[in-house]
């Protein structure tokens, strides 16, 4: 799988990195801004992205994750406060909460494989909040 990271913070870009391709997939680019992102997806076009919401240039990450959705492009955001996530979550899978464990991470990446895969069977890791749980009013501790 080919993914993007939308990442401000170098080292979390770095880390996020490292895990993608030590799971068996390649990193298209890495992105720090909006303008970044957007050149990304033009050049790159992943199969699937992560988002952070506040990026170099403000809270572009939700204008970053919309335009992912319009190109089809599947992803997640990986933010610090996932109570700024729009209710309709801008069209994201869901979302990964910061701090994350790499262990959440990798195994919130083994679901996401699947499903980008087409196998809709996998069982989501408690590391990801899902979409359409949060819109059809679930409760996360």
């Amino acid at each position: 799988m080919k993914v993007m990271i939308v990442e401000d913070e170098m080292l979390l870009a770095m880390e996020l990195e490292s895990e993608v391709e030590m799971a068996g997939h390649q990193v298209t680019g890495l992105a720090m801004n909006s303008e970044q992102a957007r050149r990304e997806m033009e050049t790159g076009r992943p199969d699937f992205a992560f988002v952070d919401i506040h990026l170099q240039d403000g809270p572009t990450g939700i204008d970053v994750g919309r335009n992912l959705a319009k190109m089809g492009i599947p992803y997640v955001f990986v933010s610090g406060n996932i109570k700024k996530i729009p209710a309709d979550f801008a069209g994201a899978l869901g979302a990964i909460e910061k701090p994350y464990t790499m262990n959440g991470m990798k195994n919130a990446l083994t679901y996401i494989s699947s499903i980008v895969a087409g196998d809709e069977s996998a069982e989501p890791p408690a590391s990801l909040v899902l979409a359409d749980d949060v819109m059809a009013g679930k409760k996360y501790a």
